[in-house]
């Protein structure tokens, strides 16, 4: 069994390896060397040690991807850093994909709680999306979304363009010195979503992938954010093993938008309409009813 020092010293080897802002590493590694050395982490074992390690990253350099995790079942060999984990939670979760309702005035509402891969989750995604296509708005509730995947974020975003031309954003991945660009799809298995206004529902718990969507399609000027601040994690992360039952996750890459050149680390996806999470529904819903009253399409 590793020691305490033991942990936090493989933690802080992936974390200097992968860090997206390397200049930060040293801040970080000072930080947690200088607590092991005051003894602070004497006596706490498992989800307590994390906890403690993961609000000592966050304060020497605050960002909310970068975490110390303890889980009570031994990782196993083909968790692939916790991608099969995560691919299990989207197919209990529908991919992602919570609720949808029709609302008077023939308002959709489609409650999203993961940002699913495309790969796994294209059907179920085009399948929500071909339940709103007879809509004359959309409401798009993010408020629970906790993140996912970036590709999945970009498919989401793809709906609501209408062709593969609009290029969404960029991630620069440090370890691999790469940078990817995210574009629309051309080609989807339900209707686009166009010419008919679109209202992202935030609040303090959307996070990562969700706050992908909302960023991108506010920044687009595809639709209007109603709610509250989000959380502010922009940075693509990968989960690294410390032991069978630790992992620490790095943030590796930063997402840049095409249209603003910086993201929504640390500051959130800003509404449009402020309300209180609870009341965006009604809030974004009467927005809604009231343009098209007007004759309003965005």
């Amino acid at each position: 069994m590793l020691t305490n020092a033991q942990i936090i010293e493989r933690a802080l080897d992936r974390i200097g390896a992968g860090y997206v802002f390397p200049e930060r590493v040293p801040v970080i590694d000072g930080a947690l060397r200088r607590r092991l050395a005051a003894g602070e982490y004497e006596g706490l074992t498992g989800a307590a040690l994390c906890a403690a390690v993961t609000a000592h990253l966050q304060e020497a350099c605050p960002d909310q991807h970068l975490r110390l995790l303890w889980s009570d079942t031994p990782r196993t060999a083909d968790e692939g850093g916790g991608q099969a984990a995560f691919r299990a939670l989207l197919t209990a979760e529908n991919q992602g994909v919570r609720r949808f309702e029709h609302l008077d005035g023939n308002i959709a509402l489609l409650d999203v709680r993961r940002i699913a891969d495309p790969g796994s989750g294209a059907p179920a995604i085009g399948a929500a999306m071909q339940l709103a296509a007879g809509s004359d708005a959309l409401l798009f509730d993010l408020r629970a979304c906790r993140g996912g995947s970036p590709e999945g974020a970009a498919l989401w975003c793809s709906y609501f363009f209408p062709d593969g031309d609009v290029h969404l954003n960029d991630i620069h991945d440090r370890p691999a010195g790469t940078t990817r660009q995210y574009w629309t799809a051309a080609h989807l298995p339900a209707p686009r979503y166009l010419d008919r206004p679109v209202f992202v529902l935030t609040g303090p718990a959307t996070f990562s992938g969700g706050e992908d969507v909302a960023y991108t399609l506010q920044a687009h000027g595809r639709a209007v954010v109603v709610g509250e601040r989000t959380r502010g994690g922009a940075h693509p992360t990968e989960r690294y093993p410390v032991t069978d039952h630790v992992t620490v996750t790095v943030p590796t890459a930063r997402t840049v938008s095409t249209v603003t050149a910086t993201n929504w680390e640390g500051t959130g996806v800003t509404p449009d309409i402020p309300a209180p999470a609870e009341e965006a529904p009604g809030v974004a819903h009467r927005e809604a009813l009231s343009r098209l009253r007007d004759g309003r399409s965005g």
